[in-house]
């Protein structure tokens, strides 16, 4: 009797040995396919990279087909796209890439979401890079106005449905072509990147903005003009 408890004893304790290690190799291989997940880089396949692609395209950078294959045309694509906007080029699409790309790839870093009350910190940061780039020297509520125009644009349909995508869209931002969004906000800038995001828009709905000391397109003075704050004048 007292052998038969032994090995019983055993084998409940092999069968124990058993279960704790397929619970550490289930968890290591889902922690090994989350970083996966939130790199992409040449040879990867699939739908992210599809959308990848498609963002580029969308925006000048990439003119291939969309085919899903993370290859030598994607890849040049990608390094043009962080080499013209601050981030490391390396030709692989990272958080820091992915959220300027304004795609979710689900590993660690979300993507910047489209908008609204509140917001993520990546949003706000980007956000107040932005105004601190276009409006600095300009009065508070000139800054909120800034923002409040590129959130306005993320949820016009003739725009991206991100703010990255808003703010990288290829020539819509001077601080972009000139690399001033790449310059640390100051804080007043943050804040009134957190006004917008929680709802303060004092343009009134515009989706337009420039100096009228300095505009020289035919096209933007077209646009219906509404209110000015400070230098810039705003238009729908």
């Amino acid at each position: 009797m007292a052998h038969r408890n032994r090995l019983k004893l055993k084998l409940v304790s092999v069968l124990a040995a058993i279960l704790i290690i397929a619970a550490a190799l289930n968890a290591y291989h889902t922690h090994r396919s989350a970083a996966e997940a939130a790199v992409l880089s040449w040879g990867s396949s699939g739908e992210k990279v599809s959308e990848i692609q498609s963002k580029l395209k969308q925006w000048g950078y990439y003119d291939g087909p969309i085919t899903g294959y993370y290859g030598e045309l994607t890849y040049k694509a990608v390094r043009l796209f962080q080499q013209k906007n601050g981030l490391k080029v390396d030709g692989i699409v990272g958080p820091e890439t992915a959220a300027a790309l304004g795609i979710n790839l689900g590993g660690r870093t979300p993507a910047a979401s489209a908008s609204g009350g509140g917001g993520n910190q990546n949003d706000i940061y980007l956000l107040a890079r932005a105004v601190h780039g276009e409006a600095r020297g300009e009065p508070y509520v000139g800054k909120v106005a800034i923002a409040a125009v590129v959130l306005n644009r993320v949820k016009h349909p003739d725009f991206p449905n991100t703010i990255a995508g808003v703010i990288y869209q290829p020539g819509a931002f001077t601080a972009v072509d000139d690399g001033q969004i790449n310059l640390t906000p100051d804080e007043e800038s943050l804040k009134a990147a957190r006004d917008a995001m929680n709802g303060w828009d004092p343009t009134y709905g515009a989706i337009y903005y420039w100096n009228p000391a300095t505009a020289t397109s035919k096209w933007i003075w077209s646009r219906p003009i509404h209110i000015r704050i400070g230098k810039h004048v705003f238009a729908k």
